[in-house]
């Protein structure tokens, strides 16, 4: 039986997240001892105390998202993947579980995704919207039929989950029109801006210059990347994905489907929470689901 494992994106932090980890395991303590020093502040102090809105700054909840995944995936006595995936933040943590890049160069790479983002979000208020009950077809027609304002849609997350993204403008214009379509849900997201879309181009610039400056080697299995829900291994391939990545769509329904395709059955969600388990039961109803 092949066994996937999956890493959760921005949203699946909680206050105390990572706690018991530190407390039980002399290896975890190291890496979160290695992470505090890397990012220079003390972010274990925010995710072990830490409040709600402190652990929703991006700065924050990225690295801190990052860190838990990867350590749990570290510790874990029987981790041997057939393949990993992640969504979106969490192909960060994929590619390090995998052994693509390092710890150390992987938590570099999300601090200065998260800062770049931030900065992104700056330059042109914009946000996102959760569309339940609607085909994708439908979403992707109503989104490129606004053309003086940007919304396009972001996460293909599972069979009627589509989150759009773009402009406050056009995200609000669209969700109008995508009720009007049917749409059970069109939810306006408490996000900073518009995540895996045009808006994030500032961001993609300066993150490419550090993914390019990386190192970065073959993985021990496939990696499914956002980009296009295919298994990459190759180093320049998988460089080429991630950069496209913050202004490309997440593709996990894809992406599930096509490690379904590839023979996984069993998915391993490694990281807080279960949000991704939720999602891939949504997408192949008849795979085990497991958390480290």
């Amino acid at each position: 039986m092949k066994t996937a494992y999956v890493f959760p994106g921005q949203g699946s932090q909680f206050k105390g997240m990572g706690l018991d980890l530190y407390q039980s395991s002399d290896s975890a303590r190291a890496l979160f001892e290695k992470a505090n020093e890397i990012l220079g502040f003390e972010i274990t102090k925010i995710m072990f105390e830490g409040t709600d809105e402190e652990l929703k700054q991006t700065n924050v909840t990225q690295p801190a998202i990052f860190i838990h995944s990867v350590i749990l995936a570290k510790i874990a006595p029987d981790f041997a993947p057939n393949m990993v995936a992640g969504h979106s933040l969490g192909e960060f943590s994929a590619l390090v579980a995998a052994g693509a890049l390092s710890f150390e160069d992987g938590l570099s790479l999300v601090a200065k995704r998260a800062a770049a983002m931030q900065k992104a979000c700056e330059i042109r208020p914009s946000t996102m919207a959760a569309i339940l009950g609607l085909a994708d077809s439908v979403i992707e027609e109503i989104c490129a039929g606004i053309t003086d304002e940007i919304v396009v849609p972001a996460n293909y997350n599972c069979p009627g989950q589509v989150v759009i993204s773009g402009t406050i403008e056009g995200v609000e214009r669209a969700n109008e029109l995508l009720k009007a379509a049917g749409a059970k849900r069109a939810l306006v997201l408490p996000v900073g801006g518009a995540f895996h879309s045009p808006l994030m181009e500032p961001a993609r610039e300066e993150l490419a210059a550090a993914i390019n400056a990386a190192q970065f080697e073959q993985p021990i299995c496939p990696v499914y990347q956002n980009v296009n829900a295919k298994p990459a291994t190759e180093v320049a391939v998988i460089k080429e994905n991630l950069i496209s990545q913050l202004t490309a769509p997440v593709r996990w329904t894809q992406s599930v489907e096509q490690m379904v395709a590839d023979g996984a059955e069993i998915f391993i969600e490694s990281g807080p929470g279960k949000v991704l388990q939720g999602l891939v039961k949504k997408i192949a109803s008849n795979v085990e689901l497991k958390s480290i």
